[in-house]
């Protein structure tokens, strides 16, 4: 009979790949973002210590997907949470996001995924490859985070609206779907599971 896991393995994995996000979100905040990488960051709207405009609440009462691509302002990453300021529609924003919220991490420009739990659901990680970015439901897409290249100088003023990029659409909850094959139609997603190791009692 398998013994039950005590030392709760699922839950150390979970944090150190949260380790991974903040990492990069460090990195990103005092560099900007590398080449062609960019993120789309899934998170529970409703988690304690998320804060958001009633708005955007409002819209998102479960859940929503952010893309982290071109400009933002004033990324602080803390040990537990991170801060962004970002545009919905032309009005700005500010969110604070738990990492603990974290329901998904994706960088399609290299195929990798995060999947997370949130407390109160199974227990689960999945590390996902060569699998498409969530796709957002309803016809919006994601919001796109714009961040002036670097040497540009710009910065969104004290008391202004930050520049909204030409088309800039909504933030939207999203679900990952797996990737598909074009010569056989077949999914391609690689997704590794702690289920595979966890013993059943």
């Amino acid at each position: 009979m398998a013994g039950k896991d005590l030392i709760r393995y699922d839950l150390l994995v979970q944090d150190a790949l949260k380790g991974v996000v903040r990492k990069v979100l460090i990195d990103a905040g005092k560099d900007g973002l590398p080449g062609e990488h960019h993120f789309y960051i899934s998170f529970r709207t409703d988690y304690p210590g998320v804060r958001l405009s009633n708005r955007l609440r409002e819209k998102y009462p479960q859940e929503m997907t952010i893309v982290l691509q071109h400009q933002f302002w004033d990324l602080n990453v803390t040990e537990h949470t991170f801060e962004i300021g970002l545009s919905f529609s032309g009005v700005p924003e500010r969110l604070l996001i738990p990492f603990d919220s974290l329901t998904g991490f994706f960088d399609p420009s290299v195929q990798f995924g995060l999947k997370f739990t949130t407390e109160g659901e199974e227990d689960e990680i999945e590390v996902e490859e060569q699998a498409p970015p969530p796709k957002p439901t309803g016809d919006s897409q994601p919001v796109e985070l714009k961040r002036p290249k670097a040497g540009s100088g710009e910065k969104a003023p004290k008391g202004k609206k930050p520049a909204a990029p030409a088309e800039e659409p909504q933030a939207e909850a999203a679900e990952p779907a797996p990737a598909e094959d074009a010569k056989t139609g077949e999914s391609s997603a690689q997704v590794v599971s702690l289920d595979a190791f966890r013993k059943k009692n």
